[in-house]
């Protein structure tokens, strides 16, 4: 069987407020793009006003050889001025966008309300099918959220396949701010794949080292496949709240599926030598 793992040094990356210099991402990206993930969440063509640490992402993948790499390299964007800038830029075949479930922190995050969001995931996509891209939509704050805004099942599956509406075929759920339970997760992907046999979904999710397995495998016993997770589990969003709950830790799902006998087609030897660069760039940059 076949789990497909989708590195986020992005996520990883963007928090950290001491500048990692282009050369270090250069590096860092290079030794990932050997490991073999499918997708690689690479970076970021938003304002260096909200996440100045990404301002050279446009440099960086012009400098990384991803030619050379089976992985596909992902970019995050929150309008269609990032778009245009990621669809021109040679390498990105998947662009990201935020789409919140909460109204609030989608304001925070984007500066756009659900309604203007909307808007844009159309413009985006029109882009994305013009110049041959894929759309990942990213339903943020998909299991809960702190803000005290409306939240259920019913609404994240309502935003689904508004997104199946307008032609996006790959959904990421993501746990923000790491508030997803076990049940939750199998609930909402047990509800939501039935609805969406066509639809690539996917599990982001934030969590503290001693959940990360048992999430994991709420996910994956409800159906889930796809996995978004970060080295060491470095990373959050800055733009959610000052107490960030860490990503998925890679290894940790590795090791995981190696006991299971499931297939990540990785190379390990490639993703231990990339744990050692990732373990100092973090340990330097704080």
């Amino acid at each position: 069987m076949n789990i497909s793992i989708t590195e986020c040094p992005r996520d990883a990356m963007q928090g950290i407020h001491a500048f990692i210099p282009t050369e270090e991402k250069i590096l860092f990206l290079n030794a990932l793009l050997k490991v073999g993930f499918p997708v690689l969440d690479a970076g970021s063509f938003v304002s260096p006003k909200a996440i100045p640490q990404l301002a050279d992402t446009a440099e960086v993948f012009r400098k990384i050889n991803w030619q050379d790499s089976k992985s596909k390299l992902l970019a995050i964007v929150a309008n269609k001025r990032g778009a245009e800038e990621a669809v021109a830029t040679d390498g990105v075949e998947f662009l990201g966008f935020p789409f919140s479930v909460s109204e609030t922190f989608q304001m925070r995050n984007t500066n756009s309300t659900i309604a203007e969001s909307y808007n844009r995931v159309a413009e985006i996509q029109e882009l994305c099918v013009r110049f041959n891209r894929k759309l990942m939509v990213y339903l943020s704050m998909a299991f809960g959220n702190p803000y005290g805004d409306p939240w259920n099942a019913e609404l994240v599956c309502k935003q689904a396949l508004r997104m199946k509406e307008a032609g996006i075929r790959y959904i990421a759920l993501a746990d923000t701010t790491g508030v997803s339970t076990n049940e939750g997760i199998t609930g909402l992907f047990e509800t939501l794949l039935p609805e969406l046999p066509e639809i690539q979904v996917s599990a982001h999710l934030h969590a503290l080292p001693g959940s990360v397995v048992p999430k994991l495998e709420a996910a994956w016993n409800a159906g889930c496949r796809y996995f978004d997770t970060a080295i060491r589990g470095f990373g959050g969003c800055p733009m959610a709240s000052d107490d960030l709950t860490g990503n998925m830790a890679t290894e940790k799902v590795v090791d995981w599926a190696e006991a299971k006998n499931y297939t990540s087609g990785l190379d390990l030897q490639a993703f231990e030598a990339a744990q050692k660069i990732a373990v100092r760039l973090f340990n330097t940059y704080q």
